[in-house]
């Protein structure tokens, strides 16, 4: 899975529907998220990145620091809070 720009407001949600969606689909097939094309993440944005990975272990591929930032915050708090994500939004 590819993603581009913001995951923020109503680009969030809109992968938050995506993913419903296709998630049935992978069965056991193993997932990667290509992060290098993202240039901001609100705090519903990471919540459903958080939750895609708690989910399914994906591979997170990152190229620039902010995206390999966004990569070690989902990988090291898969099971985050909405109150520790708007934490780390703010920061």
């Amino acid at each position: 899975m590819t993603l581009e720009g913001r995951v923020a407001g109503p680009w969030a949600a809109e992968l938050d529907r995506f993913w419903s969606a296709t998630a049935p689909l992978l069965a056991t097939k193993e997932l990667s998220i290509d992060l290098c094309n993202v240039t901001y993440a609100d705090a519903g944005g990471k919540k459903v990145l958080c939750a895609i990975h708690a989910q399914t272990g994906a591979r997170l591929v990152a190229s620039t620091p902010l995206t390999q930032h966004l990569a070690a915050e989902i990988s090291a708090n898969p099971n985050n809070s909405d109150k520790e994500l708007e934490n780390a939004d703010s920061e």
